[in-house]
């Protein structure tokens, strides 16, 4: 009687995994234990049109915020309870940032409804969106950030739509991984 190998289980999940998170985005919730739960800027759930991508240092490339998709006029909304700490324009751009204690939240192009001081509700209408401005020119788009200081988070956090995180099978099992696959990056070697 000969043993099955587990490896094609082991290679047909992955599969699976990677697939699914191709196809539908991030499958749930994944926050830090201390974010805090907020709410999308714009209604209807909008369409995550482009990523964050921090810069590897402070002056680099990189895309600080996320880019949701939206449409000319369209209310823009606080993701969290705050206080207005800016609302006017920038490099001809509308802004709207909304400080949140410890972190901020930044949202453009806008045309602000709100006024520096302001306290806003988490889902309180504080401009609407603009197309001149948009990085999805021609169509409109959200850039919203999230800021601590002056690093950059991923606001995507604060609805559960974070980076998908999965862990190795074997990390919670004290299996070993056939051919000392632990150490190697994901995707290289067999399964």
């Amino acid at each position: 009687m000969s043993r099955r190998s587990p490896q094609p289980s082991a290679r047909l999940l992955v599969l699976v995994a990677t697939t699914l998170v191709a196809l539908l985005g991030s499958p749930g919730a994944v926050r830090a234990a201390d974010d805090p739960v907020g709410s999308w800027p714009l209604e209807p759930r909008p369409q995550v049109i482009g990523r964050f991508d921090p810069p590897d240092d402070p002056w680099g490339s990189g895309h600080r915020g996320v880019d949701l998709g939206g449409r000319v006029a369209q209310p823009v909304r606080s993701a969290l309870p705050g206080r207005v700490a800016f609302a006017g324009r920038i490099a001809g751009r509308g802004v709207v940032v909304v400080s949140h204690g410890d972190t901020r939240t930044t949202y453009e192009p806008v045309t602000a409804v709100v006024a520096p001081g302001d306290a806003v509700a988490a889902g309180d209408v504080v401009g609407h969106l603009e197309l001149v401005g948009s990085h999805c020119f021609p169509r409109a788009c959200l850039h919203w950030g999230w800021l601590r200081g002056e690093t950059y988070l991923d606001p995507l956090r604060l609805v559960g739509g974070g980076p998908v995180r999965l862990l190795p099978l074997w990390q919670d099992r004290g299996l070993t991984p056939v051919g000392g696959l632990a150490d190697r990056p994901f995707g290289v070697g067999r399964w």
